[in-house]
């Protein structure tokens, strides 16, 4: 296999770039450091070890391609325990459907089930429903001053719908929020010991949670998707204490998608819209470009900036060599502006119909994707069709991350 040595000094100098990245103006503004990594090339060296990969051919082939494994259980176990993925909430999130490589992984998801047309349509129904009170809400808000459209919708949307349809206690949708949002430390690039002890104790009550709700479910089961999936399982694994489990990782899977980065595209798309009038003007005037104008925020400020992968055997990546076990991030936020891809990819243009990497791509293409888009679709026909146009209070404030974006508020105001 033909071999070529990577400089150490390119490592020291994208850690330059990658220390920008990490402070409060490169979380609110990536694209420009971006952009100085995407012209070191396709794939570059990660300052901790692995590589970066920007280019959108490059990232889209590795996400299709199965010489490319999730860092999975095992992996995970060969890293030692004193490393970030020996952390109990690294452990534990490795066991959940995103993170598992065939065959397991095919047998988990068939057993999840689709979002098939029935469903969607059955839950577009309560997303319209939500919609409309969430916006009652903001617009009494907004009457006196201005509000936290993040707050009042985007926040309390994903929770509502998934909470409904696992059949949650309304009582307990606050607290799952807040939870996944600190979870999420353990899926970020390098977190700090401070945030890996959040998430950790984050993923312990999570587990908790859901192990005690399958437990209740088993001894009085209806027609949601829990006592499904325990039946399903029950036919699957005759262990009863294993298929408990299988089901808590289903239930905690479904949650933590369907909250933490719908709730990101939300806001982003909100965002998008208000601070730029054009845009709603644009929409009030053409509705047909709803599902465009949601396919492009997704494209163009993606709620997930990096998805990381590892290769399954030694390999060549554009005459880079990448060994067996090695991970590559995938900088999805970088491949989203590559102009070898993208026509003025700076540009936001809701008129175009982007390819995009947000709900990843092959084997792992996101289970929830349907309803994502259909959240994100409803709510931006119905805010524009029953607001005022709204306005930016101010520029919004970024939760102190890198690969999973966050807006902490998005304060509008009647125009």
């Amino acid at each position: 296999m033909a071999s070529i040595t990577t400089p150490s000094f390119d490592r020291r100098a994208n850690l330059s770039l990658f220390s920008r990245l990490r402070k409060a103006e490169g979380q609110a503004d990536p694209f420009p450091i971006y952009a100085e990594l995407r012209a070191r090339g396709a794939i570059s060296p990660a300052p901790w070890g692995g590589f970066l990969v920007t280019s959108f051919s490059t990232c889209d082939q590795i996400l299709r391609g199965n010489a490319w494994l999730e860092p999975d259980t095992r992996w995970r176990e060969r890293q030692g325990v004193s490393t970030r993925w020996g952390a109990p909430s690294s452990r534990e999130i490795s066991r959940t459907l995103p993170a598992l490589n065939p065959p397991e992984h095919t047998r988990v998801r068939r057993s999840a089930g689709n979002f098939d047309r029935t469903t969607i349509d059955r839950m577009g129904r309560r997303v319209s429903q939500v919609v409309d009170d969430l916006l009652d809400t903001l617009m009494e808000h907004l009457h006196t001053g201005e509000a936290d459209f993040a707050a009042l919708v985007s926040e309390e949307l994903p929770v509502a719908t998934i909470g409904d349809w696992l059949g949650l206690p309304r009582a307990d949708w606050p607290r799952l929020r807040e939870l996944t949002h600190d979870q999420v430390f353990t899926q970020e690039l390098l977190p700090s010991a401070s945030q890996l002890a959040r998430s950790d104790a984050a993923m312990a009550e999570l587990r908790a949670y859901f192990l005690h709700l399958v437990r209740e479910r088993r001894a009085r089961p209806g027609e949601d998707p829990v006592s499904r999936w325990i039946r399903t399982w029950d036919a699957m694994e005759p262990d009863r204490d294993k298929a408990d489990e299988a089901v808590y990782f289903l239930a905690l899977f479904v949650l933590l998608a369907a909250l933490e980065t719908t709730s990101t595209l939300l806001s982003t798309m909100t965002l998008l819209l208000v601070e730029h009038p054009g845009r709603w003007s644009l929409l009030a005037a053409q509705p047909d470009l709803v599902p465009a104008f949601v396919e492009e925020a997704l494209r163009y400020d993606p709620p997930t900036h990096v998805i990381s992968r590892v290769a399954a055997e030694d390999c060549l990546l554009h005459n880079v060599e990448v060994r067996a076990d090695e991970m590559v991030h995938l900088l999805v936020g970088a491949a989203h502006r590559d102009p070898a891809q993208y026509d003025r990819p700076d540009v936001f243009d809701p008129r175009r119909k982007p390819p995009h990497l947000s709900f990843s791509g092959g084997i792992h293409y996101c289970l929830g994707a349907p309803l994502a888009r259909l959240e994100a679709q409803t709510l931006l026909h119905r805010t524009v069709t029953r607001l005022p146009r709204l306005t930016l209070a101010r520029r919004p404030d970024r939760a102190p991350r890198v690969a999973f974006r966050r807006l902490l508020n998005l304060d509008v105001a009647l125009a």
